[in-house]
């Protein structure tokens, strides 16, 4: 009987393991899926709605101030943004300290000229199922995931310019 009830019992266990990480799955951003709509605070100016970017090509970037692959990638993702913005590229930096100054410090020694949004309370990230820092999307002009970078490696800039020019084409 005991044996019976530890059988059920963890099967039961494995069922809503599997469920749960299939409803995790089916939450994930993936290429060819709608980008889930955010308004986020900005760090210098009025609050940003990623929906009223529809007609743009927009790369959103999650980072944190204790994220070095974050701070190494910055610098990258700031030419970036200056080489392709008055051509239809906005790029969303969306913080996910729990304090905005470090934020707003860490934005200032790097210049980033950039929007920088403040996630504190993490729903943004949540959306966007994140689980590695940096974690980078990419989205077409009609607001559809093309491209999802987890993690940075130096060389990953050239990776997104080359998105980022195909994407604006």
């Amino acid at each position: 009987m005991i044996t019976t009830l530890f059988s059920r019992a963890t099967r039961w266990l494995c069922l809503a393991a599997v469920g749960a990480l299939a409803s995790a799955a089916a939450q994930a951003v993936t290429p060819a899926t709608a980008a889930p709509d955010f308004t986020l605070r900005a760090m210098n100016g009025p609050n940003l709605r990623l929906q009223e970017q529809r007609g743009q090509v927009v790369m959103v970037n999650f980072w944190a101030t204790w994220c070095g692959p974050c701070r190494q990638e910055m610098p990258h993702l700031n030419r970036l943004y200056e080489k392709y913005r008055k051509s239809g590229f906005v790029l969303l930096g969306v913080n996910v300290d729990d304090d905005p100054r470090s934020a707003a410090e860490m934005a200032t020694k790097l210049g980033l000229k950039f929007p920088v949004l403040l996630d504190t309370d993490k729903k943004v990230s949540g959306q966007y199922d994140l689980v590695t820092m940096p974690s980078t999307v990419l989205i077409d002009r009609d607001g559809k995931v093309r491209h999802v970078h987890r993690g940075y490696l130096s060389g990953y800039e050239d990776v997104y310019d080359k998105q980022i020019r195909e994407l604006l084409k």
